[in-house]
This record gives structure tokens, C-alpha cells and sequence, in this order.
């Protein structure tokens, strides 16, 4: 998979493609079913299939801290995306000149001089320009104009509910991490490279990795059995914390991860730590020592999650 990272670096050789837009969050089964429509339209036009995505997304541009919480880092979307078989990734940077450009300017430019797209798969909710002005009838008009075919990502239903990144965030909210996974086709992992933190979980016999969020929101907060692994490594059980540390007074949100049975040093290790179960919601305590009794009945109850001998 080639990552085009901006327009600008959009080149001749990526005239002529299958198309898809959106912010792909989560690389949701909904998103999995329109990439695989997509790559059987790249087949019958032997033309690569290219994903057009934003970053940072464009509610985040707009509502800042009141965007809604973003499920996958840029990183993370990335391996996702090319497990499912994405040939090119267009990464746009979203930005006020880009958002405020004429609608009939990002049809003719990008997608028709630039791209050559002759297969377009879009929400039909998909609103573009300046004002919001291009819609999905702007688009289909233009692809009777230019030759190229417009089709609406059709929801993927399960159950009674449309697979959206919405729903996946209010199952993650609630604590309700089989439901985020069966909606995902995936388990929630949050990555990261790990970082010196305060160093304060040894002090209480509880070494951490700290690892940043680096996102504006965080989509989920508490306490939480989880799986850990990076490049090559076993996979370790263990509990973590998801939250702004109460306790020592923490002002920034963060993922800290106390692992079982492993004492190597892993700083500036990029991981994966993939949400088992949740345990309980993040809470101050008095003491460091009344935190020390939490973490022990934490973990207890963890390994006896994973199935394991909590003594």
C-alpha cells in the first residue's frame, strides 16, 4: 500500500483510479464492506483502489476539544487499512484553505485532473467545499459530466443497528467491549511508544509503561484487563489505566500499563494494547497506599479474568 501523504504530492502515475472518501475511524465492518466493493471495482476496471482520508479529521478542525472522540490514531487507520488490501491511501491535510474551497474546485482539481477517478464510492451524507455547498446529487451531476460512475456506501447492518464509529464509541463509553469488537471485526487496541512517566507505580511495587494518547479526546476511561504486545514480542496480560491519574494529580490523559510477569525495559517501544475487559472507572484515593490496595484487587481481578492463578 503507498501512503500519498497531501495532494501536492499526488502524481501522474496516480491518474486513474477507484475511489472512496471519508474518515475511515475505527475501520469499522462497515468500512471493511465498502473497501471490499470497492476492491471488486478495481478488479473489473484494473484500476487501483484509492482511500481518500483527512488529518486531522474535519470535526476537529471545526469543534476542537468538542469533536467526538477519536477511535484510531492516523497510524493505527494505516495497518488497518492495508490488511483489508487499500493499493493507495490519499492523505489530505484538512485544513481552513482546504475546507473552504469552492465544491466545483474539489470535483474538477482533485478528482477529476489529479485523480482521474472513474469510480466513486461516497456516503451519501458526504458534504464537501465551502459552506458544506457540494453534496452527493453535486457529485452524481459532475460523474454524468466527466464519465465517472457515483454510488452510496450502502450501511452495514447488525443486528437491529447501522455499524457506525457513533455506535462503536458509546459501546466503548459504556464499558461494552464485545459489543465494540463484534461492530469493529477487530478487538480495540490503543498503540503507542512508551515514554518515562513519574516512575511512581515502583514506588508501590507497580511498575508502568506510559504511553501518550495523542489525541484530542480519548474514547474510553477507566480500568481495564488488557493484552500487550509490539514487533516480534510474546503476548503479555495486564492491567491498565486509562485517565488523568486523580490521585497524583495528572493533567494530561494518558495510558499506563502494569504488565504480569515481565520486568525487561521496552522505553521507546511502539505497542499495541488491546482492551480486554473493563474493570472499573478511573477514581481518586486518600493515599498512595489506599492506591496500592486497588491496584492489587485490579490486578486479582484481571488474572482471574485471563484465567490465571491471582496468588
Amino acid at each position: 500500500m503507498e501512503l500519498i501523504r497531501g495532494i501536492h504530492n499526488i502524481a501522474p502515475k496516480h491518474h486513474g483510479c477507484v475511489l472512496t472518501i471519508g474518515n475511515f475511524d475505527g475501520v469499522h465492518r462497515g468500512h471493511a464492506e465498502v473497501i471490499a466493493k470497492l476492491l471488486r471495482k478495481s478488479q473489473q476496471f484494473n484500476l487501483p483502489a484509492t482511500l481518500m482520508t483527512f488529518e486531522p479529521q474535519p470535526q476537529e478542525l471545526f469543534r476542537g476539544e468538542q469533536a467526538p472522540a477519536r477511535l484510531s490514531t492516523l497510524r493505527d487507520k494505516l495497518l488497518l487499512l492495508e490488511e483489508l488490501g487499500i493499493d493507495n491511501v490519499l492523505c489530505v491535510n484538512f485544513n481552513a484553505k482546504f475546507a473552504n474551497q469552492p465544491a466545483n474546485d474539489f470535483i474538477e482539481n482533485l478528482l477529476v485532473r489529479q485523480l482521474g477517478v472513474k469510480y466513486l464510492v461516497v456516503g451519501d451524507d458526504f458534504r464537501f467545499g465551502k459552506n458544506r455547498e457540494g453534496n452527493f446529487d453535486m457529485l452524481c451531476q459532475a460523474g454524468e459530466k466527466h464519465g465517472f460512475t457515483v454510488v452510496s456506501t450502502q450501511s452495514f447492518v447488525l443486528g437491529d443497528h447501522r455499524v457506525s464509529s457513533t455506535l462503536i464509541r458509546e459501546a466503548l463509553v459504556k464499558g461494552q467491549l464485545e459489543q465494540a469488537r463484534r461492530l469493529l471485526g477487530h478487538p480495540y487496541t490503543l498503540s503507542g511508544r512508551i515514554a518515562h512517566g513519574q516512575k511512581i507505580g515502583r514506588t508501590i511495587g507497580f511498575p508502568t509503561a506510559n504511553i501518550a494518547l495523542k489525541r484530542k479526546v480519548v474514547p474510553v476511561r477507566g480500568v481495564f484487563a488488557v493484552k500487550v504486545y509490539w514487533d516480534d514480542s510474546d503476548i503479555y496480560e495486564g492491567v491498565a489505566n486509562i485517565g488523568f491519574r486523580p490521585t497524583v494529580n495528572g493533567q494530561v490523559c494518558q495510558l499506563e500499563v502494569h504488565l504480569f510477569d515481565f520486568d525487561g525495559d521496552i522505553y521507546g517501544q511502539t505497542v499495541e494494547v488491546e482492551l480486554v475487559a473493563k474493570i472499573r472507572d478511573e477514581q481518586p484515593f486518600e493515599s498512595l497506599d489506599a492506591l496500592k490496595k486497588q491496584i492489587l484487587n485490579d490486578a486479582d481481578r484481571a488474572k482471574a479474568l485471563f484465567g490465571n492463578d491471582a496468588s
